[in-house]
């Protein structure tokens, strides 16, 4: 096989060259494929995969959980053998869900982490041929050094183990959201059962239980930064030196191969006894009345399915159901690092809509940590018209409870969100504790109130944040700051980064999280978000979208 890169503009082309070779179908024979090649280009959250002689304007499209980005050497693989094109689409879970409520939003097949969201999300029962692709549970990860001192590494490990760490000041750890991310909600949902005794099934009855909560709220206290996206999680770990994460087992043995490679402490993997929640990564088909995308779709599954692929997955650190895990891919579930393939795992069982909702409302009002956040809204004069607007609209959808509730959103009880508007200069600053409805809709109207003005300058409010920040205890809460701005501010990042580092930001490990529009200058906001390790949201398209996402990692 041979590879060539190229680099054009935002995009990356492969061309794939596959050779003439045999290739064994579902029924073990040895089938000969055509030589084709695959060009692939990605662009922000899209991969487009294409063989050379495929109709690129009937591509077989996908939406997919973030967690499958490194299985696309797998789809470059089948489009190549097959001339097919397919084109994946990277969300998270809850978007996912919102997708299929709405009909399935014109894709022909969904990827999510787990078969809760198409449970939740398939209302009007156009998915069908929905098969687990693979399994991960998930786990936690905790620096070797750490889960030793704690004990953990003898086994037997309970939730209230792990709690009792944390309430001594022992241990801390990342966490996707519960409302945005699949795995945070895994994790979630696996405390809520741990806390309950491990009932055969939650009902939102038992969520009531004051015990029950309070147990999951001194819990959540542990955690430190928080994500919308796993796979994002897995890379800010990465990039920092926190204590855990949780996450799934296979994004902690992508992760220790990278802190091996790098000569840092690896993580033990951690199966709370109670029991565990189990992504099975459904690929199901959303039924268009396209037979031509179905036969595809169906093809594709099988593809995927068979024993030589679940194979090379087994090699990426997921476990399949199909097949045991090989004797060449053992070393993968590297037991050092406390994989145990030989154990028979116990698998919480996923709740009923109405228990998963109920629960998931609970956790985003009031036993998540609560959230301190900092919005830097632009009000220059380049965002009179449409960018006021939906800057107007994107803002009434956060604070207008209702809506937020849809979105999974709500406000929590001790959240603390502080509005700066700014133009050239810092103009008002609009402060609303808690979850009071009035509150936050008063707080919407004084923003809707105000009018575009002026020049550009996106450090002053930051700065003016991080002397106001002086004001909470951060360590009480998952704090974050989010940019919104649509032009090229004043720059003077050499003077900004003197003033965060003698502030005293640096050591708060507070993100700067931007919402790019109209012609804001990414490259001024990347930086930002490369000093706190957080990431730059683009709004050009849906500047409601990426105020939620934004929202959602913290």
């Amino acid at each position: 096989m041979m590879k060539k890169l190229i680099k054009s503009g935002f995009f990356y082309i492969v061309f794939l060259s596959l050779a003439l070779s045999g290739c064994t179908d579902n029924n073990g024979e040895t089938v000969e494929k055509t030589d084709f090649d695959t060009v692939v280009s990605r662009d922000g959250n899209t991969t487009v995969l294409s063989a050379k002689n495929s109709n690129p304007k009937k591509p077989l499209l996908i939406v997919s959980g973030s967690e499958n980005r490194d299985l696309e050497f797998l789809l470059e693989d089948f489009c190549g053998k097959n001339g097919a094109a397919i084109t994946i689409t990277y969300m998270g879970s809850l978007d996912i869900m919102k997708i299929l409520e709405a009909g399935g939003g014109g894709y022909d097949g969904v990827w999510p982490a787990n078969s809760m969201w198409i449970s939740l999300g398939d209302t009007l029962f156009k998915v069908k041929h929905t098969a687990s692709i693979y399994q991960t549970p998930v786990v936690f990860g905790i620096k070797k050094s750490i889960a030793e001192g704690l004990g953990f590494t003898a086994g037997g490990v309970s939730v209230n183990d792990i709690l009792a760490a944390i309430q001594a000041k022992k241990l801390s750890f990342c966490m996707s959201s519960a409302t945005q991310s699949n795995s945070g909600a895994c994790a979630y949902i696996s405390f809520l059962y741990a806390f309950l005794g491990n009932p055969e099934m939650i009902n939102p009855g038992d969520l009531e239980d004051p015990a029950l909560q309070r147990s999951v709220s001194e819990l959540l206290k542990g955690v430190n930064r928080s994500s919308g996206s796993s796979d994002w999680l897995k890379d800010l770990f990465l990039a920092s030196d926190y204590d855990a994460m949780v996450n799934y087992e296979t994004l902690i043995i992508s992760a220790n191969r990278r802190l091996k490679e790098e000569g840092r402490e690896s993580l033990y993997t951690v199966y709370p006894k109670e029991g565990v929640a189990m992504a099975d990564s459904p690929l199901g088909y959303i039924n268009n009345g396209d037979s031509e995308k179905e036969e595809l779709f169906k093809k594709l599954q099988g593809y995927l399915l068979s024993a030589p692929v679940q194979t090379e997955i087994q090699k990426t650190g997921r476990r399949t159901a199909f097949i045991p895990i090989s004797k060449e891919n053992r070393d993968v579930f590297n037991a050092g690092d406390g994989i145990d393939i030989g154990r028979t795992l116990s698998i919480v069982k996923m709740p009923g809509a109405a228990a998963v909702e109920k629960a998931l409302e609970l956790y985003q009002q009031r036993l998540k940590k609560p959230s301190l956040t900092f919005y830097c809204l632009d009000f220059s004069g380049s965002m009179a018209g449409a960018g006021e607007t939906q800057l107007k609209e994107a803002l009434r959808n956060l604070l207008d409870q209702e809506t937020a509730k849809r979105n999974l959103l709500s406000a929590g009880e001790k959240d603390e969100n502080i509005f700066v508007l700014f133009d050239s200069a810092v103009r008002e600053i609009i402060d609303v504790t808690g979850n009071n409805p009035e509150n936050l809709l008063e707080a919407y109207r004084k923003v809707d109130s105000a009018a575009p003005g002026g020049g550009t300058d996106i450090y002053t409010p930051l700065i003016n944040c991080f002397y106001l920040m002086h004001n909470y205890n951060i360590q009480d809460y998952i704090s974050s700051i989010i940019v919104m701005t649509d032009g090229e501010s004043n720059d003077y990042f050499e003077e900004f980064l003197r003033i965060y580092k003698t502030s005293g930001m640096e050591d708060l490990d507070i993100p700067i999280f931007s919402i790019m529009f109209g012609n804001a200058d990414q490259s001024q906001l990347d930086k930002l978000a490369e000093l706190t390790r957080a990431r730059v949201f683009d709004g050009k398209t849906d500047l409601t979208a990426a105020f939620r996402n934004a929202k959602g990692y913290n």
